[in-house]
């Protein structure tokens, strides 16, 4: 009886030894080699997504022009409540803009719009407010005056924002009341 408990504990011994032994096998091949592992590394598909960190251009062609074209064709369509929540998307916009690009080509951004943009901004929510045509354009024509004296500001004079004379966005309807 002594001997078949031996045998068994032996027998035992190597079954949990022949297990480690399959467990450890598996595990180095299913680590890839050294090249698979750097070709792995390399696939951009499974990269690691990077923080989302765009250019000053970048963000101005995304945030601003479109909202600067929408302001003005709500404001040339009278429709004073879209013109005011485009006006205050503009807004956010800019405000968006100096905490991605806090400074370019060494000079303060939020300092620089500013500067360019809040005595006109100041001037044109009051026209989107009083819903005066008039006054309207005048502000509207001084914000885009602000955007390209910042420009030159910043050594891009050859940037030049204009009034938009058409209507860019064939997809939403600037006229009040319309559905």
């Amino acid at each position: 009886m002594q001997i078949r408990l031996v045998h068994l504990a032996v027998l035992a011994g190597l079954a949990a030894f022949a297990g480690v032994a399959t467990f450890a096998a598996r595990g180095v091949a299913q680590q890839p080699a050294p090249a698979e592992q750097a070709q792995e590394e390399q696939n951009p598909a499974d990269a690691t997504p990077q923080p989302f960190n765009p250019q000053l251009a970048a963000l101005m062609i995304m945030l601003i022009q479109p909202r600067h074209a929408k302001v003005a064709m709500a404001g040339k369509s009278e429709n004073w409540p879209l013109a005011g929540y485009e006006f205050k998307q503009l807004q956010q916009g800019f405000a968006v803009i100096p905490r991605a690009v806090p400074r370019y080509k060494g000079l303060p951004v939020g300092e620089l719009i500013d500067a360019a943009l809040k005595q006109p901004f100041a001037v044109l929510d009051f026209a989107i407010k009083a819903g005066d045509t008039r006054q309207f354009n005048e502000a509207f024509g001084r914000v885009t005056q602000g955007c390209n004296a910042c420009h030159t500001t910043t050594d891009n004079p050859f940037i030049v924002i204009k009034t938009p004379t058409a209507d860019m966005f064939p997809n939403q309807e600037f006229e009040p009341g319309k559905r």
